[in-house]
């Protein structure tokens, strides 16, 4: 049976911006792999002494480019930079290139952001919000435009704990363009802009989440007869199935505490062992992003015909139903595996002791974190080394600190729209693009993301026989530390 969506990418011309993400990479490279799309326009920053072009020539070296390119060599010539900025006004793009997309264009993938919850609000604001505004002024502008995907995140309305596919504009104290004109207005300002932020924000915890939820309603509000889609990812983790299993290079939000913990740096946290553990796929989620493209293309001309307000669909991505894991189960899986995939260059045997009191987590991390920090650094000192336990632990602490909202509290999500995308697919769709949760075993996708953190962050791709000697010699230090403190307590 022939694929629907991929005769529909056939032949197709693509924008792209968040090309050089983590997501945006995956995106490139399955529509180069599986599909035979003309050309892919990716908005790229110019970066000092290096042409746009040539930081798409890197890629070559990239892992997960190496199966695409042994079967196409040739195939990145598809890749069309475009020089820009989400953080400029009009995207920093210039009247030539503008023009060139508004009349090659058919499909928009936007899904370039600051995932920063510590971004002073005006940078989050512009690259998050203004610059979505302004990608929905260009396609309204695009003659040949048959889809539009807006990648926001599933937290973009965490004042929820139940987060469904509608919006929230309720949630927001000011409406997203009376704060672009705001934003506008204290352009040369900025400083008294971000102090408005809690004002602004209320309830909402960081300024990623404020500013996405914004772009969300400048979509319901300002998107007319556009073929739009928001598609709504949780926290995205390795590839599951391809191009290879277990490719990461994204160390964001749950991915950086197991990498924590794997290291063994991380021995204390303020986490709710019983929330749910919401990752997800990053292959899975360029197959939905495609899929929802296609699917949005071919409601169109069903979408005019409905009632005028009818907002674009939104796409919940994450763990649902009964294939959904708690956190326990993956602290488990550290547990079970660090023997396995122990990380060459680790500071210590990895465990961790969790608690959902803040207060409890501060007072614990300077006994577990801390001391030992200071007494390493001590002992860097007297060799004549630069000490840098302290400041690592300190830079880890901040990142608790904006994270710690979303480590302590519990979400779940409706994926109404999502699992009706995927009864509609025809079985031959949905092999080559699957993103079905439902299916995934947890075991085995866990043992891969251990194995591709350990290979592609922790830069661990000697023997595993290496780094299995020091975890056990961690292990024995490890019991004897714990022995001799519990020996002390007892007085004995």
């Amino acid at each position: 049976m022939e694929s629907e969506i991929t005769k529909f990418y056939e032949d197709k011309t693509i924008f792209l911006t968040g090309a050089s993400g983590f997501l945006g990479r995956v995106i490139i490279e399955k529509l180069l792999r599986a599909t035979e799309v003309k050309r892919i326009y990716v908005l790229i920053r110019p970066k000092r002494g290096k042409d746009t072009q040539e930081r798409i020539a890197g890629w070559k070296t990239n892992p997960l480019f190496e199966v695409l390119l042994k079967a196409k060599p040739n195939i990145l010539e598809r890749v069309v930079a475009i020089e820009g900025d989400c953080k400029e006004p009009d995207l920093g793009i210039s009247p030539t290139d503008r023009d060139l997309l508004t009349q090659q264009v058919e499909l928009v993938v936007h899904g370039a952001a600051t995932v920063n919850f510590a971004e002073p609000l005006h940078v989050a604001l512009d690259i998050n919000a203004r610059a979505t505004h302004q990608m929905l002024q260009l396609a309204k502008q695009m003659h040949r435009l048959v889809a539009f995907v807006h990648v926001s995140t599933a937290f973009s309305n965490c004042i929820s704990h139940f987060i469904t596919e509608r919006y929230y504009p309720e949630y927001l104290s000011c409406s997203a363009k009376k704060v672009l004109a705001l934003r506008e207005m204290l352009d040369r300002d900025t400083n008294l802009f971000d102090k408005m932020a809690p004002v602004l924000l209320d309830r909402f915890p960081n300024t990623y989440t404020y500013t996405k939820a914004l772009a969300e309603q400048l979509i319901q509000t300002e998107a007319g007869d556009l073929p739009v889609c928001i598609f709504r990812p949780a926290s995205i983790a390795a590839t599951n199935k391809e191009p290879i299993s277990d490719w990461i290079d994204n160390i964001y939000g749950p991915i950086a505490i197991i990498h924590g913990l794997l290291y063994g740096v991380l021995r204390v946290l303020p986490l709710n062992l019983n929330a749910e553990s919401n990752i997800v796929p990053v292959d899975n989620c360029a197959n939905l992003v495609l899929s929802c493209a296609w699917r949005t293309a071919m409601e169109a001309a069903q979408r005019k015909e409905q009632v005028i307000g009818s907002p674009p669909l939104i796409y919940n991505f994450a763990p649902s139903g009964e294939n959904v894991i708690i956190n326990v189960f993956i602290d488990d899986a550290v547990k079970r595996k660090r023997h396995f995939y122990p990380v060459t260059l680790a500071k210590w045997y990895p465990f961790l002791h969790a608690t959902t009191k803040p207060r409890l987590f501060k007072l614990a991390a300077i006994f577990y974190h801390l001391l030992p920090a200071y007494m390493v650094d001590l002992y860097l000192r007297l060799r004549g080394q630069k000490p840098r336990m302290v400041a690592m632990y300190q830079k880890i602490h901040r990142y608790i600190d904006v994270m710690q909202h979303f480590m302590i509290n519990n979400w779940s999500f409706e994926t109404f729209n999502t699992d009706r995308l995927w009864e509609y697919m025809s079985e031959a769709d949905r092999q080559l693009f699957e993103f079905d949760m439902q299916s995934l075993d947890w075991d085995s996708y866990l043992d891969r993301l251990f194995l591709g953190m350990r290979t592609y962050l922790c830069k661990s791709e000697e023997s595993l026989r290496r780094g299995r000697p020091k975890i056990k010699c961690f292990s024995i230090l490890h019991r004897l530390l714990q022995f001799s403190l519990v020996k002390r307590l007892l007085g004995l």
